[in-house]
């Protein structure tokens, strides 16, 4: 049993239905030429009827390929086939295996070798071979005008032929062969996508084990904290344990943004806010988990409108800002704005920029100039969760740091009446 054609339906399969459809019409039209010019200026006799309702159907296999054809497996191979028919038919009213054009034989075996399964493509030679071996006693002899010989003829329809065929394999199997690549190329993009996702799901569970497993130590200590503030009477050691106290609190935020990103907090969802109250409540959020003063917001989208996002991108674009803040610990900036129906988030700071290797791979794990243990996961984290929301992130080197720009398509993030 023959295998199906390698060619998925999918987008590549429809580029490449086109190309043929094309090479067809102009199969067709160079048909009617070169009838035209056989009967008409040379003076050949030939069976117009039948090979004009050749070239009828041709016509209607084209106009039917778009609607009806191109969801199907086979449609490649069948018009091929289809192809291969009409051109034998056609030699066989017009002289057969005599006729010079039998060289456009070579263009439906290329097409062929590019397109289908080497089973299927085999099997198109055999045939087209078949074809040949038919010609020879089965044809209608061409009837040349009184005094007229055949070589001069033959040579001239030869030479056109070669030319023909040269220039369609050129035109068309560059495309069809640009058409594959494409997609071998999306393909690659897809597995890299999965294998990404694969990443984040790992440590995504991670992190959530270590986020229940860091909570009863948390805990405790900040118990042991609370009893020892009681029982200080010293106000210098009250003021050293309310330090601590407070770095246990931070810890504890961190662990439940944590759980709160892998939706494991009882029973909270998506809240619906406002872009402007979002971008404030991040901005602040942050500012006060890092007890950090040096963030400067300016929240100018506008006209506000309603939306629901969950912890995960509050998270993630406290990821970047961290980034921004370890190498300005002085200034940060955050600026909001709407640009056409995206919302705009840009992080600036003051730091030395990104290096030019980072920023040609910026967003892929484990790129970073940081020497510590899960360098550039934060950016990467980042980049998936705003692709989710068919957003992207873009990095650029400015005149007194980097600068980080986030964009977030609206739509993605509309508040809808399931959503209240």
């Amino acid at each position: 049993m023959a295998t199906a054609p390698r060619l998925s339906p999918d987008l590549t399969d429809g580029r490449n239905l086109s190309l043929l459809v094309q090479l067809r019409w102009i199969a067709v039209l160079g048909q009617i030429a070169t009838i035209s010019v056989a009967s008409m200026v040379i003076g050949v006799v030939l069976p117009l009827a039948p090979m004009m309702l050749v070239l009828a159907v041709l016509i209607v296999m084209n106009l039917i390929s778009r609607t009806r054809f191109r969801a199907w497996r086979w449609a490649t191979t069948l018009e091929m086939v289809v192809d291969v028919v009409a051109l034998t038919t056609q030699l066989a009213l017009s002289g057969g295996a005599t006729n010079p054009f039998i060289i456009l034989y070579l263009l439906q075996v290329t097409l062929s070798a590019v397109l289908l399964p080497r089973r299927i493509t085999w099997a198109l030679v055999g045939l087209i071979c078949l074809f040949l071996a038919l010609l020879i006693p089965l044809h209608l002899p061409l009837l040349l005008p009184p005094g007229m010989e055949l070589f001069p003829i033959y040579v001239t329809g030869m030479v056109v032929g070669l030319i023909v065929d040269a220039v369609l394999i050129a035109a068309f199997v560059t495309r069809i062969t640009g058409n594959l690549r494409d997609r071998t190329e999306r393909l690659s993009r897809m597995q890299q996508r999965t294998m990404e996702d694969e990443h984040i799901v790992r440590m995504g569970l991670f992190a959530s084990g270590a986020a229940h497993e860091l909570g009863t130590p948390l805990a405790s200590i900040s118990v042991i904290l609370g009893d020892w503030r009681h029982a200080a009477s010293d106000p210098e050691q009250r003021e050293d344990i309310a330090t601590m106290q407070k770095a246990v609190d931070r810890c504890k935020a961190i662990v439940t943004g944590i759980l709160m990103t892998s939706g494991e907090v009882r029973g909270e969802s998506p809240r619906p806010t406002t872009v402007q109250n979002f971008v404030e409540d991040l901005a602040n959020d942050w500012a006060d988990l890092r007890d950090f003063e040096g963030l400067v917001l300016q929240n100018s989208f506008e006209p506000d409108m309603p939306i629901v996002l969950d912890a995960t991108l509050k998270q993630m674009l406290m990821n970047v800002l961290d980034n921004a803040l370890e190498v300005s610990p002085d200034w940060v900036g955050l600026d909001a704005r709407r640009v056409a129906d995206d919302l705009l988030l840009v992080v600036r700071d003051h730091g030395p920029g990104f290096a030019p290797e980072i920023l040609s791979e910026i967003g892929r794990p484990y790129r970073s100039t940081k020497e510590r243990p899960g360098r550039g996961l934060g950016l990467f984290l980042t980049m998936s969760a705003v692709r989710k929301l068919g957003g992207d992130i873009t990095a650029v080197n400015g005149d007194a740091g980097a600068e980080v720009r986030v964009r977030l398509p609206l739509i993605s993030m509309a508040l809808r009446k399931k959503d209240v």
